[in-house]
């Protein structure tokens, strides 16, 4: 009886330890971002990204693709909050 107990509880730790993690990618908020601080948005998008990299055309990629590139890059360029949500609004605003 103990060795069943056993293997059940180790495959239930098994399989809750190989599911995926449940992640939500959040989407910054609509367009809340002044005309000033959309400008900003571009230089810093100019600035802090193309530091490290070419600049990708803010066309090539979906406003959703756009959410996930945004929430990987903006840590590693040291964006705050305000600064991510410009960077975003700008690059929607050129897609239109």
């Amino acid at each position: 009886m103990k060795k069943i107990i056993t293997v059940a509880s180790f495959t239930i730790v098994l399989l809750t330890s190989c599911t995926p993690k449940a992640t939500t990618a959040s989407a910054p908020a609509a367009a809340v971002s002044t005309a000033e601080q959309i400008a900003q948005g571009k230089t810093i998008f100019e600035n802090s990204c193309g530091r490290c990299h070419k600049l990708p055309d803010p066309a090539s990629h979906t406003s959703v693709q756009w959410v996930g590139i945004m929430n990987s890059m903006a840590p590693k360029a040291k964006l705050t909050d305000e600064q991510h949500q410009w960077v975003y609004d700008y690059i929607v605003s050129v897609k239109k």
